[in-house]
């Protein structure tokens, strides 16, 4: 299991704890030191707003539906993504025909599609969904392509070696060896799919959380748009966390380095030395234990 020091919790608990007390200061005593927090909502405000989303209906239909778009539309990236990227980095043929249009194409921001989605797609809904994988898929395509391309040609030879088909190439060697710049790519783009999916509920959404929020900037409702503003917020955070923990979840192999103060990093645990034939047999179990955990602390200690 797992162990984390206490330390860390309450160091994040203070700091947020720290910035939270900082905007009430500055709201309630309406301080005005070049920026104008007079015209702020204070923390408590925020929260009286929250506390009265919370109770309606249509706050937690809004988040239902930013959720089923931001998921959509980030599947669909991520699955178009990952093909065209491996297609393109495998493919000479592939990369003359698509290249071109492809890097035409990615500088264009999502959000500018915003009226192509419109003469595209009969329904806002569907636009939607466009725009937000069109976010998310130039970011997974760019990192497959790169961690593609820079995996060890001996890998490759080896299974040729054995006689591996090109299949047995792409699922042994290929797809396991990209699969740390996949999820890097994948991590910027649920970040980039928020984005882009606020934004299109802005400007054609009829339901969701960047429709609400708004809505509640044209009614002059302040205390509305922060609490739009702070749901986007742990939505994104949520969601890019638990693309970070599958992807590391799924490079178990990967070799883990953990942060440490003063710009080190530490090693990880050396291999346990042949056990002598008078060593204690309980003795040697715990040092082995006390190994696994260490490695696990190293891998995981930088999420929350």
């Amino acid at each position: 299991m797992t162990r984390r020091p206490l330390s860390r919790y309450a160091l994040r608990t203070a700091s947020l704890a720290a910035a939270l007390g900082l905007w009430q200061l500055l709201t309630s005593q309406d301080i005005d030191l070049w920026l104008r927090f007079s015209q702020f909502p204070t923390v408590t405000d925020v929260a009286h707003a929250f506390a009265g989303r919370l109770s309606g209906s249509d706050y937690w239909t809004d988040l239902t539906d930013s959720l089923t778009r931001i998921l959509t539309g980030f599947a669909l990236a991520a699955v178009l993504g990952v093909a065209t990227g491996v297609l393109v980095a495998r493919s000479r043929l592939a990369e003359d025909l698509l290249g071109p249009v492809l890097e035409v194409v990615r500088p264009i921001p999502a959000i500018a599609l915003v009226p192509v989605a419109i003469l595209l797609f009969p329904s806002n809904e569907q636009g939607i969904v466009f725009i937000t994988c069109t976010a998310a898929f130039f970011p997974v395509l760019v990192s497959t392509r790169h961690a593609v391309r820079a995996l060890t040609p001996v890998w490759e030879e080896a299974v040729r070696t054995m006689g591996g088909s090109r299949l047995r190439i792409l699922g042994s060697v290929v797809l396991p060896g990209a699969l740390p710049g996949i999820f890097g790519g994948l991590s910027v783009g649920i970040g980039v799919s928020w984005i882009c999916v606020i934004s299109a509920e802005m400007i054609s959404g009829q339901y969701g959380v960047g429709y609400r929020t708004w809505q509640d900037y044209t009614v002059v409702d302040y205390p509305g748009v922060f609490v739009g503003m702070v749901t986007i917020g742990v939505l994104g955070w949520i969601t890019s966390t638990a693309v970070e923990l599958l992807g590391r979840r799924l490079t178990r192999w990967l070799p883990r380095t953990s942060y440490v103060p003063g710009g080190r990093t530490r090693a990880p645990r050396p291999l346990a030395a042949p056990a002598r034939p008078d060593s204690d047999p309980e003795q040697q179990t715990q040092s082995e234990q006390q190994g696994k955990n260490d490695t696990e602390e190293a891998r995981d200690e930088h999420l929350v």
